[in-house]
């Protein structure tokens, strides 16, 4: 269903996809590790050329074309939302990576665009006395990391931020995401166009800003994990710590240090 929508992408509409890869750009950073065998499974490979530049690019299909083994790094760009098996995709990521290999994921949440939705919802169930499918479901934060885990990576971390575009006005949002390739993919979407009712009704129960503008806020999770590796450091069993992170922390609030630890710093 994908690429139903993103044959509809303009170039000039990416700037979504730009953001997070230049979010991405600064995590791998973090990492401090020089990658040589990267791998981006992407349905927008533009963005990733001054990034990434010589990185194996491959579509957002349902299977990958990634040969088993062969990367140090897959980041998954800004599509899983999309996929019919998450998971599926996921794990073979994991499968294409080296031991210690990095797994990058992104998607947006589950608060993406959640005024739009309402105000869709509201609008097509005054004029038409029901409701259609419209905007994908998106998973939330907690369920995306699980997935991780799933898929057999080691070290899962999943966490959000939200990004905020101000338009015009609701129609110009709505504009916009067809224009990015986010528009309605969905297989049981309506068949014919919406009608004029429902789109006015949304743009006019759409929260206006007091600048008089509208707020279209994306939610952005980031999924970090590795491939098992010899060696790797793995989280404590729960229950083996020696302190309460209660006790922990008001000992650090007071300058109490641990024994055998300079003042002032954490255990």
């Amino acid at each position: 269903m994908r690429q139903l929508s993103a044959a509809c992408a303009r170039a000039d509409a990416l700037f979504l996809r730009e953001a997070v890869a230049a979010e991405v750009e600064d995590r791998l950073r973090e990492v401090n590790r020089r990658f040589t065998a990267p791998a981006i499974v992407t349905p927008f490979p533009a963005p990733w050329r001054t990034i990434l530049p010589g990185a194996c690019t491959v579509p957002d299909e349902a299977v990958l074309a990634l040969e088993p083994g062969a990367h140090d790094l897959v980041v998954h760009d800004l599509c899983l939302h999309w996929a019919e098996d998450p998971v599926g995709q996921i794990v073979q990521c994991a499968r294409a990576l080296r031991p210690d290999g990095l797994f990058l994921g992104t998607a947006f949440g589950g608060r993406t665009l959640a005024e739009l939705r309402g105000a869709l919802a509201e609008a097509e169930a005054e004029a038409t006395g029901g409701l259609s499918p419209r905007v994908l479901p998106m998973a939330d934060l907690r369920d995306w990391g699980d997935l991780l885990g799933r898929a057999g990576l080691a070290l899962p971390v999943a966490d959000a931020q939200t990004l905020s575009v101000s338009y015009p006005d609701a129609l110009a949002l709505m504009r916009d995401l067809r224009r990015m390739g986010e528009g309605n993919a969905l297989a049981g979407r309506l068949r014919r166009f919406t009608r004029r009712a429902v789109i006015a009704g949304a743009a006019a129960r759409y929260p206006v800003e007091p600048d008089g503008r509208v707020l279209a806020r994306f939610e952005v999770v980031t999924l970090t994990a590795w491939a098992p590796a010899p060696g790797q450091p793995r989280p404590l069993r729960p229950g083996s710590a020696a302190k309460r992170l209660a006790e922990a922390l008001e000992n650090a609030r007071q300058g109490v240090s641990a024994p055998g630890q300079p003042h002032g710093e954490l255990p």
